[in-house]
């Protein structure tokens, strides 16, 4: 089943060339009429190098920046430019957790009053008390919940991303974006953030659009693939279809540039490619 349809979405940014303030007025394409769709359950990754448009894109459907043309519906529900209780009910469900935790935390705030947030900007009244619902989140993200009133710095990158993970769950999203989340955590720590979001999904039936670069950790979540080059999906399909047998020259490209350790990988996915076809 269908749970979010973006169809022919574009973002235009004004641009000057030359002086800032005496320069030639101009466009910046940075989405150019991109068409997905994710399924309830599914993970959706947006990969491409910086400039891409994969940020954009997850900026536009978490509505934190406005589309210049075309649209996009969850549940068959059109919110492209929902205002008010609608955007209120649409950011209910489509949560986001961001590339740096330090910096996406409020510093001041306990990892309590973090957490909570997202209920307090709904109106939302935790049963049990705002400190038990925290620390039931903590725990099923995999901290310690005796550290409820501590503050962000006293955590580690890894924990700080729970936190962030924790406090996207709490108003029990269908979706959460993934903004390049484990690209800022060293390889071992990324390994278990993976590990968590995927137990996240089964246990909470989530869907995720998984924004990166790094296709090796695509590879290890994805359920499809979405390749973004300036501004445009030049490709887009199953994981195992992408990596087995691409077919744009760009995502050839991003493949060949995967560091490998298996001498045996390229001879792997040629025999896989030589199958599907």
């Amino acid at each position: 089943m269908t749970l979010l349809r973006a169809e022919n979405l574009t973002k235009d940014y004004a641009v000057r060339s030359g002086n800032a303030m005496f320069g030639k007025k101009a466009t910046f394409r940075a989405v150019d009429s991109i068409s997905f769709e994710v399924a309830a359950g599914e993970t959706l990754a947006i990969v491409g190098e910086s400039g891409s448009g994969k940020s954009t894109t997850a900026k536009l459907i978490a509505r934190l920046t406005e589309p210049s043309s075309g649209s996009f519906a969850i549940d068959g529900v059109d919110v492209t430019h929902a205002r008010g209780a609608a955007l209120a009910r649409y950011r209910r469900d489509v949560q986001v957790v961001f590339q740096d935790p330090f910096s996406s935390l409020n510093p001041k705030h306990s990892v309590e009053r973090i957490i909570n947030a997202p209920l307090d900007y709904q109106g939302i009244k935790p049963e049990g008390g705002r400190r038990r619902f925290a620390q039931s989140l903590m725990e099923q993200v995999g901290l310690n919940p005796d550290h409820v009133l501590r503050y962000p710095a006293q955590f580690s990158g890894g924990q700080a991303q729970r936190i962030g993970i924790a406090r996207a769950l709490a108003v029990r999203p269908k979706l959460v974006i993934c903004d390049e989340a484990v690209s800022a955590l060293d390889v071992t720590v990324q390994a278990q953030i993976i590990e968590l979001l995927r137990r996240l999904r089964s246990e909470f039936g989530l869907a995720y659009i998984f924004i990166a670069h790094d296709l090796a950790v695509v590879r290890s979540l994805a359920d499809r693939v979405a390749v973004m080059n300036k501004g445009v999906i030049v490709e887009q399909g199953p994981c195992h279809d992408l990596f087995g047998d691409p077919q744009d020259p760009y995502t050839q490209a991003l493949l060949a540039a995967i560091p490998r350790i298996d001498p045996e990988w390229d001879r792997r996915r040629r025999e896989n490619a030589e199958e599907l076809a």
